[in-house]
């Protein structure tokens, strides 16, 4: 599940990640400060679950639930220090749409004692929650990642690929966001298909390229959408190509083409060895034709790539391969 937190505490905070850590499958899909904060968050970002503080400076838990409920619905657990003596608030929120409240987790014991009665309660709107929930169909995939020399290489790859295609193309090109947008405008104006800058919870849209334009990691998350992850904040190389390749090995995502193309340090070795051990079809640029032959030669002597190929025998291989993709093909 994608947990947010809303907390004005920095020890209660502290006290919920190590308590969610204990179950990988939850991930923490934002956190906020106070009440105002929250309600913006969950307009942009909807999560499966908030987990909500009650007294908060400015806007509190109760009338943050409200205004959450009104404007973009989710489940909302109510977190509090003592459940005991918020009777009243408790019950206020309940009425605007929360669902339960707990104790938060004590620092004081090991997470896996103080921490049972909030995972017990999440497992079960987690249960609640899963049959209304509809899997998203994904098109075929192609992923590609670029650095230095990577905006050329990229219309040397997708210029020739057709209107049609059945594909979608994800693409984290290491870029700062400041400079992205001028990036998908230049793209534009270089290839056929439509490119479009990726906004957190875009869905995955066939036969369009979609860029990542964060200076945070650009991931397929678990409700089949896009969006934004700051973790790992010691990743030097920013989008990420390694975090977008890992992203895609979800389950229910079909294997696709994941491509590694011209640009300096190792990002995308890792992913892509992956992608090819989950029988992903992975190609690297030629050295020849790399301005800097750091990424593909990373990911190449891995034995991450089925092929090492100039762009244009890239380009090739992706509509061959799309070919084979169409619904009726």
């Amino acid at each position: 599940m994608r947990i947010a937190l809303v907390n004005d505490t920095t020890l209660a905070l502290h006290a919920l990640r190590r308590v969610l850590a204990l179950e990988p499958r939850h991930e923490i899909a934002w956190e906020a400060r106070d009440g105002a904060e929250a309600v913006q968050m969950a307009r942009r970002d909807q999560p499966d679950l908030i987990l909500m503080d009650l007294l908060m400076p400015g806007v509190g838990g109760v009338e943050a639930t409200r205004r959450i409920m009104a404007a973009s619905p989710c489940p909302i657990l109510l977190v509090t220090s003592s459940v005991e003596s918020r009777n009243g608030l408790i019950y206020e929120a309940l009425g605007h749409g929360a669902l339960d409240a707990v104790q938060t987790p004590s620092l004081l014991e090991p997470a896996a004692i103080a921490g049972q009665p909030l995972l017990r309660r999440i497992r079960q709107i987690e249960r609640l929650n899963t049959p209304e929930k509809q899997p998203r169909t994904l098109p075929p995939l192609i992923a590609i990642g670029s650095s230095t020399g990577g905006p050329a290489a990229l219309v040397s790859c997708l210029a020739p690929l057709p209107l049609d295609l059945a594909a979608a193309v994800l693409v984290a090109q290491h870029i700062d966001a400041q400079f992205a947008p001028g990036l998908v405008q230049w793209l534009n104006s270089q290839i056929p298909l439509p490119v479009e800058a990726v906004q957190e919870g875009d869905p995955v849209r066939r036969g369009v390229v979609q860029l990542a334009c964060s200076n945070n990691h650009l991931v397929l998350k678990a409700d089949g959408r896009l969006g934004y992850v700051v973790e790992p904040r010691d990743e030097p190389y920013r989008p990420s190509v390694n975090q977008l390749f890992l992203s895609l090995l979800r389950p229910g995502v079909t294997p696709g083409q994941a491509v590694v193309l011209t640009g300096m340090g190792r990002d995308g070795a890792s992913g892509l060895l992956k992608l090819r051990q989950a029988g992903w079809h992975t190609m690297v640029q030629s050295e020849a034709t790399c301005v800097v032959y750091g990424m593909p030669r990373a990911a190449f002597e891995l034995g991450a790539a089925e092929q090492q190929l100039d762009p244009a025998m890239i380009a090739l291989n992706l509509r061959r391969q799309q070919g084979r993709c169409r619904p009726g093909a």
